[in-house]
């Protein structure tokens, strides 16, 4: 076998593989949880706010509309002229029955700003039961029964949730809600139809107090960057389970220009690169498109043709779903440009140390975070 031959024959085991991933991908179902509780246990629902984002008031309002029969909400903000709490302050107004704290504390605890956050906030939890939950999630009336019902089973170490992208009407944002739905949300399916659970998302992280408290609490977690991650790798380190619960959010996807979009999810792949280096390298197959037509472009047998129909038919059949559950969102035209995007981005994230959050530059390993720019 000659030099061309090992070449082509490569070429095409990198096919077969993206287009299985493309099959897998469309087909594959996540292995949820949900464990009913007749008396739902009091919860604390921690909301670190920075800055009043597009949506804002309209996500936060979900919280202060839930079933649950016993819960407060703790919103903490850094800056005293934060104009997050003129949002907060009007809800509290609104819904003056729902227990509301806001806690304007800006003590830093590491290089975390959103964990220094938590750790100031944690001192007014009046309850055993945790939610932490980013700011730009809206969800359903039944959440916080929903997703705390596990924490009954003393096994589990945090549930968490996936999220579903909400975009504003902009090109950018629309094109970056397919990063959502198109690609991270069926990599996690695949993942958890497989048996795997080591992750934990900002969507949703519910804890028992105890819990946290048994690793080392927020504080653990002040200098880490994917602090969701890590509340549950260290719960799973301490010999206990993390739970993907059934219900799903919504997350909203908001940037207006290419430079936003190109930052945004630069610093999420940069992140997961951090956390899964071996992981992250083989990640290229999961942007099925240009895969395929390079594949294929290197090997053009008959064979790898075949490859290339199976896999690029299931690309744009979940292109397809997507679009029919959140109509008027995306072209399916958008499929090869979207893909193409994730592979550029995926090359550009193995360089550089740190990542951009909330105008700081925060270091990938433990360290201070800096000023940006």
């Amino acid at each position: 076998m000659n030099l061309n031959d090992l070449f082509a024959g490569g070429a095409t085991l990198i096919t077969a593989f993206a287009a299985i991933y493309a099959v897998i991908a469309l087909l594959a179902r996540p292995r949820t949880v949900m464990t009913p509780a007749a008396v739902p246990a009091p919860v604390t629902v921690f909301k670190p706010l920075c800055g009043a984002e597009p949506r804002l008031e309209q996500n936060l309002e979900t919280l202060f509309l839930q079933d649950h029969p016993c819960y407060e909400l703790l919103f903490g903000v850094r800056d005293p002229k934060d104009a997050a709490i003129a949002v907060v302050e009007r809800l509290q107004m609104r819904f003056p029955t729902i227990d509301v704290k806001l806690i304007v504390d800006g003590r830093v605890h590491g290089s975390n700003f959103k964990v220094s956050n938590l750790i100031n906030l944690e001192s007014y939890a009046r309850y055993e039961s945790y939610v932490v939950a980013d700011s730009d999630i809206a969800v359903e009336s039944d959440y916080l029964r929903r997703v705390t019902a596990p924490l009954t089973d003393a096994a589990v170490g945090i549930v968490t949730c996936l999220y579903r992208a909400r975009p504003s009407p902009g090109f950018w944002a629309r094109l970056g809600a397919l990063f959502i739905d198109a690609w991270f949300m069926p990599s996690v399916h695949v993942y958890s139809a497989f048996g795997g659970s080591n992750f934990g998302f900002g969507s949703t992280i519910a804890i028992r107090r105890e819990t946290l408290e048994s690793i080392g609490g927020f504080a653990a977690l002040s200098s880490r960057v994917a602090d969701d991650f890590w509340m549950g790798q260290l719960t799973r380190e301490a010999g206990m389970r993390t739970v993907l619960s059934d219900v799903e959010v919504c997350t909203d996807v908001t940037e207006e220009r290419l430079t936003d979009l190109w930052a945004h999810e630069v610093r999420w792949l940069r992140t997961i690169r951090s956390l899964n280096p071996w992981g992250f390298g083989f990640t290229f197959m999961t942007y099925t498109l240009p895969v395929l037509a390079v594949g294929f472009a290197c090997a053009p047998t008959p064979v790898n043709l075949a490859w290339v129909i199976i896999g690029g038919c299931a690309r744009l059949v979940l292109y397809w779903r997507v679009a029919r559950q959140s109509p008027g969102r995306v072209l399916i035209l958008l499929a090869p440009l979207r893909d193409v995007f994730l592979l550029v981005e995926w090359a550009a994230a193995w360089f550089g140390k740190s990542v951009e959050w909330r105008n700081e530059m925060v270091p990938l390993s433990d360290g201070p975070a800096k000023p940006y720019p």
